[in-house]
């Protein structure tokens, strides 16, 4: 998790059998370097112990607003001050409607009608109960009030029934933490991020297709920063391996024309437009209906040789998505690409950022050491019209991070 160094997080932990699951959460926070407060409502206890949680942060778990421990504090507002989130999960329907009706009869309630920190709620019951109108008009006050609700998830419940009311995994509710924290500011709240990734794959016949080496590492840890950073996200991502990024709008493609009808349909309303994708230049001519025998060519596609001269595979030209975006770009888009070379690195690079009026390119060079595809780092140079900054050996995470700052910057 990301830049909760220093934080400080409240857990609000209710009466219900999901109490369990917030151990790993708190845990989780604590070695993540958040300061973690835990609050439990009386029933709570009987779910799962305080000493419990207070093992796990190193703090003393709150459960009596009168506690005499805290006697010359004025716990529930000093609490609620220090804040920089509030989670309450499991959110019990009791607790819920009180939180929206504003009664504060415990530890719990007091401090969260005291705190003006951002509030997540992460509602746990039996389905009928979490959509019994009146819970649904208490989560919709919530909402009113500033409240963020986390749906719930679905399955098989304690009480033996399936639907909805589950309490979402740890990780879950921790991915809701470090989005609301990591970036408090939110720099590109407002913003609109398209972020493409991944390579492409082309066909050629019902089994076979042409790709490259691309694992679309870059483009999603670009995409989970701006995230964070508080933009509308967008990926565009080609074939990958990797686990969807967390409350960012995924569109799954598979070939170059795939990817350029994703593009031209979301290029009107985009702020930032980030080309991190391995986009084929070349596709094959025709695609055969059948799968194409050893050596053998028939008057259905147009691969000619034999199995011991080897085949031949005309190929036609993708769309040049960038060129196509450098003519139907809006005055406000920002683009950014990037350059994968084996030589002239900058000479090579500079000369894309001008022939496709790149406001910013990305160069690497699979020459170089812990740089270029399927691995977890990256050493790029940033390209400007200004000038060119290389950077050092990172994590590819840390050079989203610097990718976005230079966008931030020039914008």
């Amino acid at each position: 998790m990301k830049n909760l160094e220093g934080k400080c997080v409240l857990l609000g932990i209710t009466g219900g059998i999901a109490a369990y699951k917030m151990a790993n959460v708190a845990s989780a926070l604590h070695k993540a370097g958040a300061k973690v407060h835990v609050i439990m409502t009386e029933n709570a206890a009987k779910f799962i112990t305080p000493l419990t949680f207070e093992t796990l942060t190193g703090s003393k778990c709150m459960t009596d607003t009168f506690d005499r421990d805290f006697q010359f504090d004025v716990r529930h507002i000093s609490v609620a001050k220090e804040a920089d989130v509030i989670l309450i999960a499991p959110a019990t329907a009791n607790v819920i409607a009180k939180m929206a009706h504003g009664i504060a009869d415990d530890m719990l309630t007091t401090v969260v009608l005291a705190a003006k920190c951002p509030k997540l709620v992460s509602p746990s019951m039996n389905t009928a109960m979490l959509e019994n109108p009146i819970t649904q008009d208490n989560l919709a006050l919530l909402r009113k009030y500033g409240f963020t609700i986390i749906d719930s998830a679905s399955g098989y419940l304690a009480c033996g029934d399936t639907g909805s009311g589950k309490l979402p995994e740890p990780e879950v509710l921790c991915q809701w933490i470090e989005r609301e924290i990591a970036y408090m500011d939110r720099p590109l709240r407002g913003k609109k991020v398209v972020v493409t990734a991944g390579p492409t794959q082309e066909a050629l016949d019902p089994v076979r297709y042409l790709t490259n080496h691309s694992s679309g590492k870059m483009g999603y840890a670009i995409a989970r920063e701006a995230m964070l950073r508080g933009a509308d996200v967008t990926l565009i991502s080609g074939p990958t391996a990797l686990e969807p990024v967390p409350f960012v709008n995924m569109r799954k493609i598979t070939s170059a024309a795939d990817m350029f009808e994703a593009i031209r349909e979301e290029l009107a309303d985009t702020d930032i437009l980030i080309k991190a994708a391995a986009v084929a230049d070349y596709r094959p001519a025709v695609v055969a209906d059948h799968k194409i025998k050893k050596g053998l060519a028939d008057a259905q596609n147009p691969i000619s040789g034999t199995e011991e001269t080897g085949l031949s595979i005309p190929l036609a030209r993708t769309q040049d998505i960038l060129g196509w975006v450098a003519e139907n770009r809006h005055p406000g888009l920002f683009v950014c690409g990037f350059s994968m070379e084996t030589e002239n690195l900058l000479a090579n690079s500079s000369k894309k950022l001008a022939k496709k009026k790149l406001n910013m390119i990305v160069a690497n060079s699979l020459r170089t050491a812990g740089a270029g595809f399927g691995v977890d780092t990256n050493v790029v140079t940033l390209i400007t019209q200004d000038g060119a900054e290389e950077l050092p050996l990172m994590s590819k995470e840390e050079v989203a991070g610097k990718i976005l700052d230079r966008i931030g910057e020039k914008l």
